[in-house]
């Protein structure tokens, strides 16, 4: 069955997430626009998962718990899991492999940590944004080892992104799949990457409850579950 998917969100975690990305907020806007499924890819950590998750189960949506990690080359890549006790897992090991550098939150942003209330149980006081020790070639078997997916972020763009940094895509890195924006041209990608055979996943990255896009784009799945998610993922893996 086909469901409406976005797998790149942002929650007030991320240091450039707007604090109205609450829990309830991403979840009540994404079944506003009809989406189906969700993934929430904070930057560098998934500790807001578990507060979007519960909404998402009490609200009838599903919510793959994922992050955007940022790679030491400064390479996005989404990464999806699929339960939130392997997702965890990998949050913490990205927080032993990341430097501790202050965030400086009147210049970055707040990083905020809620609940299913969409209280604030706490603020991260690391910045989230910072590279990893986690190269684009090591996330692919890393990932997997936690029994996730990952492909990069949204290709279509001139920073941060594995085009922008090492000029094309390349199998080791996008094993099938790559992210794109929901208004990105297939047409135009096709002919400046190396994209033929690569499946191109349209999110919207959205940092700001405004930036979350109707929903347009389907993934095939037998049930409505993250681990259907992954295992879609993984049946498609090059």
């Amino acid at each position: 069955m086909k469901y409406y998917y976005d797998f790149h969100l942002h929650s007030c975690l991320s240091p450039c997430g707007d604090e109205d990305m609450t829990p309830n907020n991403i979840v009540g806007m994404a079944k506003l626009l009809g989406l189906d499924v969700i993934a929430l890819t904070d930057h560098n950590t998934c500790e807001n998962c578990p507060a979007v998750m519960e909404v998402g189960a009490r609200e009838g949506l599903c919510v793959v718990p994922g992050m955007e990690l940022s790679t030491s080359e400064d390479i996005h890549m989404v990464c999806l899991f699929p339960d939130l006790h392997k997702a965890l897992r990998f949050s913490a090991y990205v927080r032993e492999h990341t430097a501790n550098i202050q965030n400086r939150p009147e210049i970055y942003g707040r990083q905020l940590k809620m609940n299913a209330a969409d209280e604030i149980i706490g603020e991260e006081s690391d910045l989230l944004i910072m590279a990893s020790e986690i190269s684009v070639e090591q996330a692919y078997e890393l990932v997997k080892s936690f029994g996730g997916f990952v492909y990069p972020a949204h290709i279509d763009r001139d920073s941060y992104s594995i085009t922008a940094v090492l000029g094309d895509l390349t199998p080791e890195c996008n094993h099938g799949f790559a992210g794109i924006s929901y208004d990105a041209d297939e047409a135009f990608l096709k002919k400046m990457y190396s994209v033929d055979g690569v499946e191109l996943m349209q999110s919207s990255d959205a940092h700001y409850l405004e930036n979350m896009k109707d929903a347009k784009n389907t993934i095939d799945l037998p049930e409505l579950t993250p681990q259907a998610v992954i295992d879609y993922f993984a049946a498609r893996a090059k």
